[in-house]
């Protein structure tokens, strides 16, 4: 989960900022953690470190997210492909999700994720170092109920990821998408999906997609 610069233009929906953080010119410092906000781990810590780049989705955004999500992910099998922190795999395993496979490249990165799994005794998620979007594209097809996708914003990632989430995804399975952009059904549909919810939280377009068809 990649830090993104706060948009210039005068916005009345001003970028959430994780507890106690603080600003240094236009930049968000991390706070040194944040926490789960709902099931089974709910308040349990999720350590920020102080690493450039790193921009854990905030708690607006995730309980909204969650909100259309209905809350109760019991059985699901979900993937965080671009995880940092963990909070959206954590947030989904925290839910019900039966499998959840948190993927992140950072060595030390990885390394957090594993000492929160095991702090939280959190049996049903699975920690991968490496590249979570090759991670995304071996997945059989149509085998994961919600896939969460926070790659870096300045990345050419975004549209190899959709198409691979859209093939990783069953009938009824959805894509998280957070971006610096709002993207359209115009633009998703020759990858295989579409809009089904989506809003913004300062700099940040957030999105829940479903299958195309």
């Amino acid at each position: 989960m990649k830090y993104t610069p706060a948009s210039n233009a005068p916005s009345a929906d001003k970028a959430p900022r994780p507890k106690g953080g603080k600003v240094v010119g236009r930049k968000t410092v991390p706070p040194g953690e944040i926490r789960i906000i709902g099931g089974l781990y709910k308040r349990s810590k999720l350590p920020v470190p102080s690493k450039p780049g790193l921009r854990p989705t905030p708690d607006r955004v995730r309980e909204t997210l969650f909100n259309w999500l209905g809350q109760d992910l019991t059985g699901w099998r979900c993937m965080d492909v671009f995880a940092g922190t963990g909070a959206l795999g954590f947030e989904a395993a925290s839910r019900g999700a039966a499998d959840v496979l948190l993927c992140e490249q950072d060595p030390a990165l990885a390394l957090q994720l594993k000492a929160v799994q095991a702090r939280l005794k959190a049996d049903m998620c699975h920690i991968e170092r490496g590249d979570g979007l090759s991670a995304l594209k071996r997945v059989a097809p149509g085998s994961l109920q919600l896939v969460l996708l926070d790659p870096p914003f300045e990345s050419t990632l975004f549209e190899s990821a959709l198409q691979a989430a859209a093939r990783a995804i069953g009938p009824t399975g959805l894509v998280y998408l957070e971006a610096p952009k709002p993207w359209s059904d115009e633009e998703l549909q020759p990858l295989g999906l579409r809009v089904h919810r989506s809003g913004k939280a300062g700099a940040v377009h957030f999105h829940l997609l479903a299958g195309a068809a």
